[in-house]
């Protein structure tokens, strides 16, 4: 009995730093997405581009180049009419954050955000994979 009740504590205490992890860092995650969308709307690349990972930013090169396939491949993380944050989720060492979009045509999208944590504590952007949200029809 004492040994169960010590791998149930022991299980316990392995699980809840992860939760506890991802709940502390939820609104930073979706601070720094929020601040992303905000520097798109004002065409701030320089701004836009320092929330992305270094993998990415040494993917594009630059915020020109990293704009330019945004305005062109992500139109509803450019401009979008609205936006609201679903689930966060833990994949590895990464989280993930899931966002809905509303496009300026009236499309709906879920950009599902790739966070990684630097060595400084910050959360940056390391890819963003989009899908069409379900249809609410009949």
């Amino acid at each position: 009995m004492r040994a169960l009740a010590l791998s149930i504590v022991m299980l316990l205490v392995s699980v809840l730093p992860l939760q506890v992890l991802a709940d502390a860092d939820a609104d930073s995650i979706r601070d720094v997405i929020n601040q992303q969308i905000e520097a798109f709307r004002a065409d701030d690349g320089e701004r836009a581009f320092s929330f992305a990972a270094p993998v990415i930013r040494s993917k594009f090169g630059s915020a020109d180049n990293f704009m330019t396939m945004v305005r062109t491949g992500y139109p509803d993380v450019y401009r979008p009419k609205a936006v609201e944050f679903r689930d966060l989720k833990r994949d590895g060492e990464r989280l993930i954050q899931e966002v809905w979009f509303l496009g300026t045509g009236g499309d709906s999208t879920i950009g599902t955000y790739i966070m990684e944590r630097q060595e400084d504590g910050t959360w940056k952007i390391a890819g963003v994979y989009m899908r069409r949200a379900p249809s609410l029809g009949a």
